[in-house]
């Protein structure tokens, strides 16, 4: 809001430009203009000395001209009579045989922004489309856009619609960018500008002529075309592929995203278009400026979703300098961690351990939670890092590790004893709620194997008086009732005490409801108490795959060059950090779309490679019905299965029936399954206790997929491993009379002990899983 100027100051710049010397004198009454506008932009209200400034206009000074229209431009909507004299002039100057004052008289006109007016521009706009000048063209194009904004589309004669299109052929690429900008606006309505074979071909010449964003406008309109034939395609392709090494970034990513809307049908054109800029936005990441880095590192992320391994090798470009803000290298910690392989893991683990002590506290804890991502395949050596960490006892540096030690132990059940080990005395550094939360849940999970645990809880229940945080509160309950369901004699006199405080002294409903909630649950018997609190320790479907499967471009081609790609997060890594992994499990598995039930294949999909039906008469169809469960207890970690399954190819091959281990084959023909997504194939895998350990890219053919899971009898103690590898090949077979088309999926098996009625149930189980995978509901 303009405050009001000094008066005496406002009646002395009136009495300068009424005075005949002033006017008299070129350069004093510029000055004089130069002093009502220094006063405009600081806020004064000048808006008394309107009539002056008209009379002020009528000069031949370009720059007083300019000074004067930018003054009427702002004060023109208080005063529409008094505008209507500064028409005149303006239409005058329109005719003014100095083009910068042509297209200055244009501009000002159209800024103006008076439905009276209208009628009076559009005549001088009109002229302005055919004028000799280009940068009066340049002025009347938009300003016949600014005009749609004052008056109806419908209003807008037709004729100008056609001059404008007809432009689209100028010799001036700036005109022919800013038609195809005015058109847009002006027929937003019918979805804009329309574009044809002639105007796309004649854009696509033109596009080396125009500037930077000029290039950016012409190649996002072009989205809207779609080739009438292949040949059509690959002409459009080939004058697009200059483009596509643009050193520009702007024009760059304008470019893929035009390619990889027109490759859509072809997987193979839209790969080898982020191979072709796979340089150029490697440039980018390195750009002087700090937002040119930050969105480029955005769309690299986007990349790696659909090509890992894309830039494998440029890894040490990521590495973070010392200068650079903490936003950026928060998000190149995020490209560190989707580029890591066996060869580069510890030279990025050494990196991103430099990174846990830099400065900046978000830093610190995004590279902590970095190595714990990476720890879910590579868990030795980041333990080792965490562990490490630990004994600087730096507050939040305690925090975040313990926090990413929950969240690793939550997808890796074989890392809980070297975390347990490491638990001991860090209470005393954690200060924050989110990271005694966390050490409140490992404490619950695996007090048994802490000696210290309750003394530890008892600490939290004697301070529960003076805490402050709701969610430890509630942490610390459920930690107390777990851990005396394996520790009563040590926790029933705490967990009495708190339950009692809880209950009869605390405000918060939250807590007091949840309080009454376990106290009858404990009247309830103690293993109905453990039914529902001690269910599984961990969720291995939650962890990153080795060999993770790449996603279909398409998933994210409608977000790259746009403000999506900025916003895109590590996921995993923001819902890790919001109390207990079984909340963040919860909500992962309730967003996948799964069927809600799996059905039995029927008989004629199982096809045995070793064991016929005829040899297992007791062998049940389904595996659920019968009196054999499956089981993920024991974990078996990456390293033990890869050791298991490598003896097929030793002399344990050979003595297999003298160690109790059995090598079958089976096939199930189901449809094609490398579209099912990895979230899909692990959570339905899951809800039937197997689990997913690795599988091949889609692109890999063979596509193998690496399983595990327990049978065991329910009247007995011991179980049986069984190992699994599903193969699939690219050729179809025809199924049935009606010639569907169908897949068959090898199955290869490794069982120890043997127990051929378990490995039946199994396959019937995994049978059931595939066809409801292959069904479409996924």
């Amino acid at each position: 809001m303009p405050y009001l100027g000094g008066k005496e100051a406002v009646k002395e710049l009136r009495r300068a430009l009424s005075n005949p010397n002033v006017q008299a004198d070129p350069l004093r009454y510029r000055n004089t203009v130069l002093r009502v506008i220094r006063m405009m932009s600081q806020g004064a209200d000048v808006s008394s000395l309107f009539s002056e400034m008209v009379k002020a206009c009528a000069t031949v000074d370009v720059v007083q001209k300019k000074l004067v229209y930018i003054f009427l431009c702002s004060y023109a909507t208080l005063n529409p009579e008094l505008s209507l004299l500064v028409v005149n002039t303006l239409r005058k100057d329109c005719q003014d045989p100095n083009p910068m004052v042509r297209s200055l008289a244009l501009r000002s006109m159209t800024n103006l922004r008076l439905p009276s007016l209208v009628e009076y521009v559009e005549q001088p706009l009109t002229a302005g489309l055919r004028d000799r000048a280009a940068c009066v063209r340049r002025v009347a194009v938009l300003g016949w856009a600014k005009l749609s904004n004052l008056q109806p589309a419908a209003d807008l004669d037709a004729a100008v619609v056609n001059e404008l299109y007809s432009l689209l052929r100028d010799p001036d690429p700036v005109v022919v960018v800013n038609c195809l900008r005015a058109l847009e606006e002006i027929l937003k309505e019918e979805g804009g500008v329309v574009i044809n074979k002639p105007i796309t071909h004649h854009l696509l010449k033109r596009l080396k002529d125009c500037d930077v964003w000029g290039q950016c406008e012409v190649l996002r309109v072009l989205q809207r075309y779609r080739p009438q034939s292949d040949d059509e395609l690959f002409d459009i392709l080939s004058l697009l592929d200059p483009s596509l090494v643009s050193p520009h970034p702007p024009v760059m990513a304008a470019t893929l995203s035009l390619f990889l809307s027109l490759c859509s049908d072809l997987p193979a054109v839209s790969l080898a278009a982020l191979e072709r800029v796979r340089g150029p936005l490697l440039s980018a990441c390195g750009s002087s400026s700090r937002e040119m880095r930050f969105a480029a590192l955005c769309h690299v992320q986007l990349l790696l979703r659909s090509v890992p391994g894309l830039l494998g090798e440029h890894y040490k470009r990521f590495f973070c300098g010392y200068a650079e803000p903490a936003f950026i290298k928060q998000r190149k910690m995020q490209v560190l961690v989707e580029l890591v392989n066996d060869d580069n893991v510890g030279m990025l683990l050494d990196e991103l351990k430099g990174y846990c002590t830099d400065v900046s506290m978000d830093t610190a804890q995004t590279a902590i939670a970095a190595i714990g991502h990476i720890g879910r395949s590579y868990s030795d050596r980041s333990l080792e890092i965490l562990t490490g960490l630990l004994t600087l006892k730096q507050e939040h540096i305690t925090s975040a590790v313990v926090q990413t030690m929950r969240d690793l132990v939550w997808v890796c059940p074989q890392c809980s004893d070297t975390v347990c080990s490491a638990l001991e005395g860090c209470e005393e550094t954690l200060q924050d709620d989110q990271g005694r939360q966390a050490l409140l849940w490992l404490l619950g999970v695996y007090g048994e194997r802490l000696t210290s645990a309750p003394y530890t809880l008892e600490v939290f229940i004697d301070g529960v008086r003076s805490e402050a945080s709701l969610g430890v509160k509630m942490e610390l309950l459920t930690a107390a009732v777990r851990l005396f369901l394996t520790r009563p004699a040590e926790m029933q006199d705490m967990l009495g005490r708190l339950l009692h405080f809880c209950i009869e002294e605390e405000r918060d409903m939250c807590v007091r409801d949840q309080a009454l909630l376990y106290y009858r649950l404990l009247h309830c018997g103690i293993e109905e108490t453990r039914k529902v609190l001690q269910g599984r320790r961990s969720d291995p479907s939650l962890g990153v795959l080795i060999g993770r499967q790449a996603e279909p471009i398409s998933q994210w081609a409608s977000s790259f060059n746009t403000m999506d790609a900025l916003k895109k997060a590590a996921v995993e890594t923001e819902m890790a950090s919001r109390g207990s992994p079984e909340h963040v499990a919860t909500k992962l598995k309730a967003d996948l779309d799964l069927p809600e039930t799996l059905d039995c294949c029927p008989d004629d999909a199982l096809h045995s490679g070793s064991d016929s039906p005829g040899e297992h008469p007791d062998a049940p169809v389904d595996g659920v019905a019968s009196d054999i469960t499956l089981s993920l207890s024991p974990a078996v970690s990456p390293e033990e299965f890869e050791r298991l399954w490598l003896q097929r190819h030793t002399s344990c091959l050979e003595h297999a029936e003298e160690q109790g281990c059995v090598w079958t084959e089976e096939t199930v023909r189901c449809p094609l399954l490398r579209c099912c997504s990895p979230q899909s194939l692990q959570a339905a895998m899951q809800l039937v206790n197997i689990q997913t350990l690795a599988f091949t890219p889609p692109h890999t053919l063979p596509w193998r997929v690496f399983l595990y899971t327990h049978t065991q009898h329910t009247h007995a103690t011991d179980s049986t491993l069984v190992l699994a590898q599903l193969q699939q090949e690219e050729a179809a077979e025809e199924m049935g009379a009606a010639g569907t088309r169908g897949q068959e999926v090898r199955v290869t098996l490794r069982q120890q002990p043997t127990d051929a009625r378990a490995l039946r149930v199994f396959v019937s189980v995994l049978s059931s899983v595939l066809h409801s995978l292959s069904s479409g509901s996924i």
